[in-house]
């Protein structure tokens, strides 16, 4: 692992410094990594994201079925996957951040829904809020540099292991 490398996985593991008290260390990584794979996701969606809302302001027209308006969204991201939320990471707010980061998370497109889904990460949302430290969170993983320039596919997972 790289120097650079190393130094990401530090910031982003340093999530655990925020969490300790408030959170057993068994479930620092449910939190980390899904809060880790939502910047990654951000920061490779960001260059397509307006073509991405053109496209859906256009389909919506149409009334197309569900599966139908999911394929053109997907061929316009050009990805596996897409977001139709206005917002992102730094546009939440600190008021209603809760409500706000689970309507950003619900606008990707399905199958990146059903990872967050799979790490419960809703319920752990709750839970940081709860504690009052879902905005800190959020402040601290939206300062993470994850381009696919800057973070080669290869060191993310390196990252990730940590």
């Amino acid at each position: 692992m790289s120097q650079s490398t190393n130094n990401l996985a530090s910031y982003i593991w340093s999530l655990a410094d925020l969490l300790r008290g408030d959170f057993k260390q068994s479930q620092y990584g449910r939190i980390i990594l899904p809060f880790t794979l939502l910047r990654r996701l951000e920061c490779v969606f960001s260059e397509r994201k307006a073509k991405v809302l053109a496209e859906l302001e256009r389909i919506e027209a149409m009334a197309l079925p569900e599966e139908a308006k999911e394929k053109l969204l997907l061929r316009a991201s050009g990805l596996s996957f897409y977001n139709t939320s206005k917002m992102d990471l730094s546009t939440l707010g600190a008021s209603g951040i809760k409500d706000n980061l689970e309507s950003y998370i619900q606008c990707f497109s399905k199958d990146a829904r059903e990872i967050f889904e799979h790490f419960k990460f809703g319920e752990f949302i709750g839970q940081l809020a709860d504690a009052n430290l879902l905005y800190k969170a959020v402040q601290q993983v939206k300062g993470a540099d994850l381009r696919p320039e800057t973070v080669s596919n290869h060191d993310m997972g390196w990252v990730m292991l940590r």
